[in-house]
């Protein structure tokens, strides 16, 4: 675990930054004004990016843990339960906690404020808290680089252009992972701590994932790839 920490030590750090800042946020800035203040900011061009962005955390997952088996099969199966895991926690969570969406609570306490919507987006009344899309763009993007790092880590000392890749793909990762998050209050589907509390999960349960499969790193199954010989 501390290797993995290790080497994912730039999406982990940048999300450690990114969750302090936003608990910083939620704790000096009223919850209806912090709202505004981050979706307040639409375009056309806006609307349609974050619009379609955000519906890959609905199908990109599946796509992506299919395709991993044509790498190794114990690298899919992290990513998949990980995915699978962190969503069926924060279902559990949003019907417990059973808060309302933005569109909702704004109707409540501030009827007069009309929230910026986006045409074409559906929206949802309650089950806010924690975002769900939040939670798969995490538990996906910080998935794949553990895979990454993984991959390159396992070729022996790395070399100075090889850490560069590495660094560079974690923020790449981390910025796909965060405009998916962002994605949704963009749209109005969930308030900031929703995205907050999606990203500590997303990771939380992907780090459980990672820990579970690691330990079958040496079997055969977990290095198993639709490419491999068939055994006889």
């Amino acid at each position: 675990m501390k290797e993995l920490l290790k080497h994912n030590s730039v999406f982990l750090g940048l999300s450690l930054i990114l969750i302090i800042v936003l608990g910083l946020a939620l704790l000096y800035i009223p919850k209806g004004e912090l709202h505004l203040l981050l979706c307040d900011r639409h375009t056309c061009a806006r609307d349609t990016f974050y619009r379609y962005y955000t519906q890959m955390a609905e199908w990109t997952p599946y796509v992506i843990c299919l395709l991993l088996l044509f790498y190794r099969a114990g690298s899919a199966a992290m990513a998949a339960v990980g995915v699978a895991l962190s969503g069926l926690c924060t279902q559990i969570i949003k019907h417990i906690v059973d808060a309302p969406r933005p569109l909702t609570w704004f109707a409540t306490h501030f009827p007069n404020v009309q929230l910026p919507l986006v045409d074409g987006v559906k929206m949802s009344q309650y089950y806010s808290f924690p975002s769900g899309h939040t939670t798969t763009f995490f538990a996906l993007f910080f998935a794949l680089s553990i895979i990454l790092t993984e991959r390159i880590s396992r070729s022996g000392k790395t070399t100075h252009f090889e850490r560069t890749i590495s660094y560079m793909a974690q923020i790449v990762l981390f910025v796909a992972a965060t405009l998916g998050g962002y994605s949704r209050i963009y749209l109005s589907q969930h308030f900031a701590a929703d995205a907050l509390a999606g990203i500590v999960v997303g990771i939380a349960i992907t780090l459980v994932s990672y820990a579970i499969f690691h330990r079958s790193e040496d079997k055969k199954w977990y290095n198993y790839h639709f490419f491999a010989k068939k055994c006889t």
